[in-house]
Formats: C-alpha cells, sequence, structure tokens
C-alpha cells in the first residue's frame, strides 16, 4: 500500500482482521456509504480515505499511484483487499475478496 495512504487512512475497528482492506471513499457519496455499511454489518475491520477531505497534492500523490498500481479507471468506492481490488460498490466482488 502506498505510504501516503497508510499515512492518511483513518481506522475502523472489527473483529473480523482476517484480510488488510483498504477503502478509499467520498465523504458525500451513496455507494461509499453502503460499502463501509457493509463492511460494518460485517464486523470487518478497515481502513478508510475520504479523497474529498484532503489536500489535493495528496490527492494527485494517491490517484497516481492507484493508476500506475492497479492500471484502471479510478472510481469510489475503491477497495482494496490484500492487493487485489475492487472498483464501485459491488457487494458479491467484497464477499469473493473476504472469501479468497
Amino acid at each position: 500500500m502506498s505510504e501516503i495512504i497508510e499515512n492518511l487512512a483513518k481506522t475502523v475497528e472489527g473483529s473480523n482482521k482476517n484480510r488488510d482492506v483498504t477503502i478509499l471513499t467520498l465523504s458525500t457519496c451513496m455507494w461509499c456509504k453502503k460499502c463501509k455499511a457493509w463492511l460494518k454489518d460485517r464486523d470487518v475491520q478497515y481502513k478508510y480515505v475520504d479523497v474529498d477531505k484532503i489536500d489535493f497534492e495528496d490527492k494527485s500523490k494517491i490517484l497516481d499511484y492507484l493508476r500506475k498500481t492497479y492500471q484502471s479507471r479510478i472510481s469510489y468506492p475503491l477497495m482494496i483487499c490484500d492487493g487485489e481490488f475492487v472498483v464501485g460498490y459491488n457487494p458479491n466482488k467484497y464477499e469473493e475478496l473476504m472469501k479468497a
């Protein structure tokens, strides 16, 4: 994981700690809120960064990192779970990542 993401991420505690989960979100996005709720309902510990609440320079570094690392379009929420990722709200793919 990028050092900038690690430094900015806030942790949400949960008893399910068997995966390293980080999500990049927008604070006002309903799909991002659903993603956080999905994780909370399963008591998954995760880290998150509300990208719209950080300064422009940090945001640019994060977006560059995501584009280079995952070579995907950037959309929110973006969940990274043990190096695998899901773009957008997709509970079925989240389940697959949690079981892998």
